[in-house]
């Protein structure tokens, strides 16, 4: 039972931090590209900076049961938040359609850490829990913040499409 455990803990604590690299990835294009929605660029740097954050954290939760990240899943995750971030560049509308993937993203994150926290439980690593809700704070924050902007950046894209401004980012 015990190494049943720590293999869901292990394999969760991977998971979560490939998916935190994928958002990484996410967020770089996109801040690489905003040029007209300055609100959305604020959130996503502040976003980035936490990120890097939530990463250490399961880093440190990696060491303390001798793990590391999986190669394997940093690297499709990793590539596949890099194909995500390019899927939309060439879209009239790019940026309501990376808004509405980062809504949907951020709510993913937020189950990952759910999930991470009942499983940290289970696997009798409570020192960690704290951090990992900090984790789901950050994540439930941006997308709020994701959500509320959804309305502003659809309206200022209208306006800059309809007076014939470039609208895409």
């Amino acid at each position: 039972m015990a190494d049943d455990i720590h293999a869901i803990y292990a394999a969760a604590l991977k998971n979560a931090h490939a998916v935190e690299l994928q958002a990484l990835q996410i967020m770089e294009r996109q801040v690489e590209r905003l040029q007209r929605y300055p609100e959305m660029e604020r959130i996503l740097r502040r976003h980035i900076d936490e990120t890097h954050q939530q990463r250490d954290r399961l880093q440190d939760a990696m060491s303390a049961v001798n793990e590391s990240p999986s190669a394997l899943k940093e690297g499709i995750l990793g590539f596949m938040g890099n194909m995500a971030a390019l899927a939309h560049a060439p879209a009239q509308d790019e940026i309501l359609k990376n808004s509405f993937a980062n809504h949907a993203f951020e709510n993913f994150e937020i189950a990952v850490y759910n999930s991470l926290i009942v499983i940290t439980e289970a696997a009798g690593q409570s020192r960690f829990v704290s951090a990992f809700e900090t984790s789901l704070k950050e994540e439930q924050t941006m997308a709020q913040q994701v959500h509320d902007l959804i309305r502003p950046t659809t309206q200022r894209y209208i306006e800059l499409t309809t007076t014939g401004a470039k609208a895409d980012r």
